[in-house]
């Protein structure tokens, strides 16, 4: 459930475990979030994305939390719309600054900072498919670079487990060798947005 709460001017959201939170009106440091898929077993109905903020400056801004007498860690997981521009690549918006600075508990400004951009696929979208996850952190992204994970087929479309979470390896050398030959992989890159 969300809240609507006004608090020193601005809307807020309280949203569970990260508390109160604002999105910047007019984010201006935008990047395009591509997230390339190679050799993958069959297409993906389901190409999901994400953008993490944590407040770096919790212990001076956040609700102390009574049983520890520190305050508690302030973070922010945004959808990302992604756009299908073929059946290997997708394209989306990432603003660096989406969250917006403010005094939320009256104990000064929490300061966001983007960490990081995330994906998820999955074959159908059915319940109990295998959810094929990746993240490029923030140093990364920003400088343009790409980060690529890699998946055994075998996966797709689900794993034995229901509702599998695989984070996939960093390269095909992370797989027994006879499964080397039947990997595919996601490739996440965030690009500066010209204006």
């Amino acid at each position: 459930m969300l809240l609507a709460a006004c608090h020193s001017g601005v809307e807020q959201q309280d949203t569970g475990d990260r508390g109160l939170a604002a999105l910047n009106p007019a984010p201006r440091q935008t990047y395009a979030f591509v997230v390339t898929i190679n050799d993958a077993p069959g297409p993906f109905a389901v190409v999901e994305g994400s953008a993490q903020y944590d407040v770096i400056n919790e212990q001076e801004c956040g609700r102390i939390v009574a049983s520890t007498g520190r305050a508690g860690r302030i973070t922010s997981q945004e959808p990302v719309a992604l756009e299908k521009i073929s059946d290997t690549e997708y394209r989306g918006t990432v603003h660096l600054d989406r969250m917006l600075d403010a005094d939320y508990y009256d104990r000064g400004v929490c300061r966001w900072k983007f960490s990081g951009a995330g994906a998820m696929l999955k074959a159908t979208g059915a319940d109990g498919e295998t959810r094929f996850l990746s993240f490029i952190p923030a140093n990364r992204f920003i400088k343009g670079e790409t980060k690529t994970r890699h998946y055994a087929d075998m996966g797709y479309p689900r794993e034995s487990l229901n509702d599998y979470a695989d984070y996939g390896e960093d390269a095909p050398e992370g797989f027994k060798p006879e499964l080397r030959g039947s990997l595919f992989s996601a490739t996440l890159m965030g690009k500066e947005a010209r204006p």
